[in-house]
């Protein structure tokens, strides 16, 4: 009898134990995770409101460098998923006198199936400068439209085609034929997908283009609809208040950062 009891003690200390830890894990899960996901929006928060208060060479550096990491990140996964992506073996040379298409074909094949080293240098290069490209026409312009997005694409697609060697013999123009289709694809899809995300009669309302503007380089964007909500137009901007953003129910923290940004620039303290 003492034998078995013995036996069961530590099945029993085990089952209470793990029993416990599990209660624990549930019990304290949800908290964790919402007090993380919190910390998380309020930094995004105030890296971006930082960002928009620096000089735009250290906001274009910020936003190239983060591009890069992403698109590094993602390149390496995609080559080490491709099929010959994880190979050491290097491409064979292509053979001498081979005609301009077939080489053009043959270099295309030779950059897109390198291995996961390779892969992420090509797409840290086509992500990075095509953040970098975007945040700078974005200061430049004062807005995220189409022709930014072009000039991104553009910039990446020549990079891009320069990096990874691919296309005909002459890097120069493969590497503009490339910009200009990277450019094309890039612009296409911003337009449609700038219509199917703005709501019917968004595109006559002028009323609002200055403000929304402001919440875009505060990324605030989704704050747009309490200002249409509460009539704050842009002509209203120069007279809002932390009492008037809280009537259009407007956190606190969002608050803040829209009356300093409205007290930092001289546009829109001016009446409209």
């Amino acid at each position: 009898m003492d034998g078995a009891g013995q036996k069961r003690r530590p099945l029993m200390v085990m089952a209470s134990s793990s029993s416990t830890l599990l209660a624990a894990r549930v019990g304290a899960n949800p908290l964790a995770e919402l007090t993380h996901r919190v910390k998380s929006l309020e930094a995004g928060m105030r890296m971006r409101a930082w960002l928009a208060k620096q000089p735009t060479h250290v906001e274009a550096a910020v936003a190239t460098a983060l591009g890069a990491v992403q698109g590094g990140a993602l390149g390496g996964l995609m080559g080490t998923l491709a099929p010959d992506g994880g190979s050491a073996l290097p491409m064979p040379q292509p053979p001498p006198g081979l005609d301009p298409k077939a080489m053009a074909s043959f270099k295309q094949a030779q950059a897109l199936a390198g291995g996961p080293l390779v892969q992420a240098r090509n797409f840290a290069v086509m992500t990075g400068t095509n953040a970098g490209i975007a945040c700078v026409m974005k200061r430049i312009r004062g807005v995220e439209d189409v022709q930014g997005s072009m000039a991104a694409a553009f910039g990446s697609g020549a990079l891009f085609s320069l990096v990874s060697g691919m296309g005909t013999p002459n890097p120069a123009v493969n590497a503009i034929t490339t910009g200009i289709a990277f450019a094309v694809f890039q612009g296409g899809f911003f337009m449609i997908g700038q219509k199917f995300s703005q709501p019917k009669g968004e595109d006559k309302d002028t009323y609002y283009s200055r403000g929304r503007s402001m919440l875009q380089k505060l990324g605030l964007q989704n704050y747009e609809k309490n200002f249409k909500k509460g009539l704050l137009t842009d002509s209203t901007l120069p007279l809002l208040t932390d009492s008037a953003l809280r009537d259009v129910k407007i956190p606190p923290g969002p608050r803040l950062l829209i009356l300093d940004h409205i007290q930092r620039d001289p546009e829109l303290t001016r009446a409209s």
